[in-house]
Formats: C-alpha cells, sequence, structure tokens
C-alpha cells in the first residue's frame, strides 16, 4: 500500500492523476467515528510533513496528523484504505 503522504502528493503534483474530487476520511477521537470532508479544505504547511490544516465545519482551523486519515475517496469511490488501532469505532459521518 502507498503511504498516505505519497498518496497525497501525487494527488498535489500529478496533474493528470489530481483533476478531480477529492475526499478524505479521517478518524475523529472526539466522536470516535470517520469524519469525510473535502481535500479542497486541507492545507498542507511547507515546514510539517507530519499533519495537514483542516478548515472544520464551524470554520476553525485545526491540526490533522496524516496517521489519522483512514481513506481517501475520488468521485465517491474508494481509492486508499488503512485499518484503525485495536478499538477505534468504525463509524461513518457524512459529508
Amino acid at each position: 500500500m502507498i503511504p498516505i503522504h505519497a498518496l497525497l502528493a501525487r494527488i498535489r503534483w500529478d496533474p493528470a492523476f489530481g483533476r478531480g474530487e477529492f475526499v478524505i476520511g479521517y478518524y475523529d477521537r472526539v466522536t470516535r467515528r470517520i469524519v469525510r470532508v473535502p481535500l479542497r479544505r486541507l492545507t498542507f504547511p511547507d515546514h510539517d510533513h507530519f499533519a495537514c490544516t483542516l478548515v472544520d465545519d464551524e470554520g476553525e482551523i485545526r491540526q490533522l496528523p496524516l496517521h489519522r486519515i483512514r481513506e481517501v475517496l475520488k468521485y465517491g469511490r474508494l481509492i486508499w484504505q488503512r485499518d484503525g488501532p485495536p478499538g477505534e469505532a468504525p463509524h461513518r459521518h457524512r459529508t
């Protein structure tokens, strides 16, 4: 499986592959479920190779560690997925 940082780099820098509507699903530790957000709501600071910045539904800016990203969808189709740690709830949240 390709590491998430490599997949995100390919989406960002490969013009042919990066065309499309991408959604990431990350594990929210507070709600204990996977939350899906459009990739366009994420930014990738040059100085941080282990996290990205997310603007949530309330307009709050949050740091999102890349290890909490659990899935990536392109046009609604799952193209990448990683299992979470044992005991992590599999609940889903729609965007």
